[in-house]
């Protein structure tokens, strides 16, 4: 018994023994992944107060087949996740978008969407607004057979829709903003809050049409902060009537000094 166990770790040694060369070590050597990714921030359109309401997302770019789509079908499946705690939480913000399957192409600017069910006059605006915040990709989505553009929901639409900046984002003096309006006389105002909730700059802003014609605005407020702090933009109508506030939204930004 003692001579076959010794000839039984003899045949142990050797077999754990041989060439190095042909047997390796052991370890495992794997081919290191260089694939960059590139990411891509989007605007989803969500409602607040059953008006479009625009939220930033960052996507992976298309690549592809899908690259001549670009980021339109990133952003229509952030669109059908739903919204995120904050976004519900924080901003009230709602969705009339199902989870449900869906069937999407983009053809020459022409996105066709095929969801099943059917879909409110609210999730047909959320969904042309998400998929043509590019014009130069897509420029009108065709729903359920019927061809749709932004100017089909004006009443989902609010009078100020700001789509730059968007809420939590880092902005630095001066505020550059943009988007559409629809207002008396094409004006409005705004003010910029800091931390404290006070008012550290205001003033209007006129876009390029208004009293039922929707026109494009931008802007660039300079103001003051020391260090960085949160605070917002707000943007209202003053009523023509009584100069109270109308349509108010504040916007929750990170203000840079």
């Amino acid at each position: 018994m003692k001579r076959a166990l010794l000839v039984l770790v003899a045949v142990l040694l050797v077999s754990g023994c041989g060439d190095g060369d042909a047997t390796g070590t052991g370890e495992t050597t794997t081919e290191e992944d260089t694939t960059e990714v590139t990411m891509r921030a989007v605007n989803v359109y969500f409602l607040r107060d059953g008006k479009v309401w625009p939220v930033s997302r960052d996507v992976v770019e298309s690549v592809g087949p899908l690259e001549m789509a670009g980021f339109a079908h990133a952003a229509l499946a952030e669109l059908t996740s739903g919204l995120s705690d904050d976004e519900e939480s924080e901003l009230d913000l709602t969705t009339a978008v199902p989870e449900a399957d869906h069937e999407s192409s983009i053809d020459a600017g022409v996105a066709t969407v095929e969801f099943d069910g059917e879909l409110t006059a609210e999730a047909r605006a959320q969904i042309v607004f998400t998929l043509t915040q590019d014009p130069q990709e897509v420029t009108s989505v065709e729903i359920d057979g019927q061809s749709y553009t932004r100017a089909d929901f004006e009443e989902q639409t609010p009078s100020v829709l700001v789509e730059s900046p968007l809420a939590y984002d880092e902005v630095s003096s001066p505020l550059n903003a943009r988007g559409t309006a629809n207002t008396f006389e094409a004006t409005f105002s705004f003010e910029i809050k800091d931390s404290e909730g006070e008012v550290i700059a205001s003033d209007f802003a006129t876009a390029t049409s208004g009293s039922g014609m929707r026109g494009t605005f931008s802007f660039a407020q300079p103001f003051v902060v020391e260090g960085a702090e949160a605070g917002s933009l707000v943007v209202f109508e003053l009523s023509a009537e009584d100069g109270s506030r109308m349509n108010e939204v504040e916007i929750p930004l990170e203000l840079q000094g």
